[in-house]
């Protein structure tokens, strides 16, 4: 699963084994050895690749898997490999089993007046359902305010959000090709 990670966090940052291997001051041999499961990166390979990848570490961390057959099928909700802290106002959850598909998926629990302060760009197309929560989010300068039941979608835009409300908002948000 960590291997599988590492590769498609470099192809969905569109880096390649050069790339990375000079930015991590490691050779193009052993990033493809790390991404085929052959080596075992150490703490402060991951704490590299995290910076690199701009991603918490704790990302590639909780891979346990309790039977076979659900590795990269089954994510059970007390496995969730969680990607935030509370200080942040922002904790994700990894719904998706990992990040090698086309898309991710997460559970986003906004805390109450959390938010993004300056735009976000991403090469991607995203979308969110809200579960609870009042979540307000601003797509290319327009601000939306959306509550439980409503959702919404984008592509390559920029976008910040915020929580307004007295309760947490939880979104689940799908973003392809995964960032995380």
């Amino acid at each position: 699963m960590l291997a599988s990670d590492i590769r498609a966090l470099r192809k969905a940052r569109g880096l390649t084994l050069a790339e990375v291997g000079l930015k991590l001051r490691r050779s193009i041999g052993w990033l493809s050895q790390v991404e085929r499961g052959l080596s075992i990166p150490s703490l402060g390979d991951l704490r590299a690749f995290a910076n690199l990848f701009e991603v918490p570490v704790s990302l590639f961390f909780s891979h346990d898997v309790p039977e076979e057959s659900e590795r990269g099928v089954i994510v059970r909700a007390s496995r969730r490999r969680a990607l935030g802290t509370s200080e942040s106002g922002l904790i994700e959850e990894l719904l998706s089993p990992d990040l090698g598909g086309s898309f991710e998926m997460l559970r986003s629990v906004f805390a109450p007046g959390a938010e993004l302060t300056e735009p976000a760009l991403r090469p991607t197309e995203e979308a969110g359902y809200v579960v609870s929560g009042i979540f307000e989010i601003e797509i290319a300068g327009d601000w939306h305010r959306l509550e439980a039941g409503d959702s919404f979608r984008f592509e390559k835009k920029p976008f910040r959000w915020r929580n307004p409300g007295t309760e947490p908002a939880v979104v689940i948000w799908t973003v392809s090709p995964p960032v995380y």
